[in-house]
């Protein structure tokens, strides 16, 4: 079975984030492997380990595929080092400010000609938020979309994926066949750190950079001039207020009641 994992670099989550002519700023910032995406190769690895494993002798692979600028070689070297076998990436100046129709477009042309039999991906991307990318993908190859999933059954043999989500009328179990694609949340499992072992096999890992041209996707139909969505306005999150101070003397209690009513809250 292959296994091919869609991640991010992304900003980090703590850093203050900045808008350039409607593009997010990244170069101003520390960029990370999307925290969301790694719950995605956690469970990817999770899946191979309990049918044979993966790695030299194992009976699975799982690739991890990326699209970003150079840089995003770090990201990625991050879920190679958790355990993931290999990586591809595509990174070109053309795709800078495509949205999510274009990128769903770059990474199914990737998937498409190798041979996966299942696609995980995170629910989203902390940068953006959409949550969109996993059923755009689904779409664009054809393939079963098994999205939020809080836990997953895979069979090789039945050539089988289940999943276990839960909603707000209660839990479903939603079932496909192979190939497919799936979309975890953050409580399906808690990912590995990678060990210092990981850490130096994944330099020696293979890790294919491809440009535009290699995907066969022309430049007008990705970057800022070929998307559906732009950002036209965008503003600073306001500063924290001061709060307020609850001092006891002897009425504090009734102070707290008096500010929770205020706000409805109780």
């Amino acid at each position: 079975m292959k296994i091919a994992v869609c991640v991010k670099q992304v900003p980090d989550s703590w850093a203050e984030k900045t808008m350039a002519n409607g593009l997010l700023d990244r170069a101003g910032v520390d960029a990370v492997l999307n925290d969301l995406d790694e719950y995605a190769v956690e469970e990817a690895l999770r899946i191979v380990e309990a049918h044979g494993g993966n790695g030299e002798g194992g009976a699975h692979s799982i690739t991890v595929i990326s699209m970003g600028p150079d840089r995003a070689t770090d990201a990625v070297r991050k879920a190679l080092s958790m355990g993931a076998d290999s990586a591809v990436i595509v990174t070109d100046p053309a795709l800078a400010g495509s949205d999510a129709l274009a990128t769903s477009k770059v990474l199914a042309s990737v998937i498409a000609t190798r041979g996966f039999d299942l696609v995980i991906c995170g629910t989203e991307s902390t940068d953006a938020r959409m949550s969109v990318v996993p059923a755009m993908l689904a779409q664009r190859l054809g393939w079963a979309s098994l999205t939020f999933a809080g836990a997953t059954e895979v069979n090789p043999e039945q050539s089988t994926v289940m999943i276990t989500r839960d909603t707000e009328v209660g839990r479903e179990k939603i079932s496909a066949k192979l190939p497919a694609v799936v979309s975890v949340i953050e409580k399906i499992n808690e990912p590995r750190y990678p060990s210092f072992k990981g850490i130096m096999a994944a330099k020696k890992k293979s890790m294919e950079i491809l440009d535009l041209v290699s995907t066969g996707i022309s430049s007008e139909s990705v970057g800022s001039s070929g998307a559906w969505s732009i950002v036209e306005d965008a503003q600073l999150r306001p500063p924290r207020g001061a709060g307020i101070k609850v001092v006891d003397e002897g009425d504090a209690g009734n102070q707290l009641v008096g500010f929770l009513a205020e706000r409805k809250l109780i």
